[in-house]
């Protein structure tokens, strides 16, 4: 099997196991969950957590819980970041964002239903005994990343930001933080599960630091050339602000340093190198 194959079927996994978990009521809170999470994706960051579990002791069965749980946070974040008070999207993965199709309010509490279900899954989750330390802290690694100090601060940096003040430090603080620290936790979290030394550990957090400045690079650049060709205005943008040509550059040099932070590890993964390879693909 080849590597794009096997993260196909892991992707696979992940699809059907989401639309088991969010199945589980047909509530019109579910119904809003459902939208927001089964409605396509990449379902990057879960596969970064299999992937990094993959590299040490591949056992999906016990690391997909959390691979889940992370998706639904990441699911939650883009609920509340689609509302009129945040970034105010009306689409989202090619269908009417939550709060278009279900009202403000119904958005705002399947945002809340997905991070709280997230959390639920993870304290769930089954593990082997030797592994029941770990998985607490994964649990609490990822509410850290996913907090205040993490995503939320990210974002609250995100609607603050001053683009007459800003400074790539700035900007490279913003990225690590909304969209970074997630998947930071998503390599993480499957390094941790599946057995990695804290040498491998270490190589594997700097890999997923680097590689979500890297994600959102790239983000940058698709989107202020997408907004460019509508004539809409962007947010904090760092191709916007310093330039396509440089944030290319940047995307190269962040993915190109976390590679060698996989090399210095020792840590092959060739799943995960071919997730960083992807996002040098158009």
């Amino acid at each position: 099997m080849t590597i794009e194959q096997r993260l196909d079927r892991y992707k696979r996994t992940v699809d059907r196991e989401l639309e088991r978990i969010l199945l589980r009521n047909n509530t019109l809170l579910f119904q809003a969950m459902r939208h927001s999470v089964l409605g396509g994706g990449k379902r990057y960051r879960p596969l970064l957590c299999l992937a990094a579990a993959d590299a040490f002791a591949p056992e999906p069965a016990v690391i997909l819980p959390f691979a889940c749980a992370i998706e639904l946070i990441h699911s939650y974040s883009l609920v509340h970041d689609d509302l009129p008070c945040m970034d105010d999207d009306d689409v989202r993965r090619g269908r009417p964002t939550c709060h278009k199709e279900f009202g403000e309010d119904v958005a705002l509490l399947a945002g809340d239903g997905l991070l709280t279900l997230a959390f639920e899954l993870m304290a769930e989750a089954e593990v082997p005994r030797r592994l029941l330390t770990k998985k607490i802290q994964v649990i609490r690694e990822t509410a850290e990343l996913a907090g205040a100090e993490g995503m939320i601060g990210g974002q609250l940096l995100d609607i603050t930001f001053s683009a007459e003040n800003a400074t790539e430090a700035s900007l490279v603080e913003l990225m690590l933080k909304k969209t970074g620290a997630l998947i930071t936790a998503s390599v993480r979290a499957g390094a941790l599960l599946g057995g990695a030394s804290l040498a491998e550990l270490k190589a594997v957090t700097a890999f997923g630091e680097n590689l979500g400045l890297a994600f959102q690079f790239r983000d940058d650049i698709h989107d202020a050339a997408e907004r460019s060709k509508k004539g809409v205005p962007s947010g904090p943008n760092y191709a916007r602000v310093f330039g396509a040509g440089k944030a290319r550059d940047r995307l190269r040099s962040f993915v190109g340093t976390g590679l060698e932070a996989l090399d210095r590890g020792g840590v092959k993964a060739p799943l995960l190198r071919r997730l960083a390879g992807r996002l040098l693909e158009k």
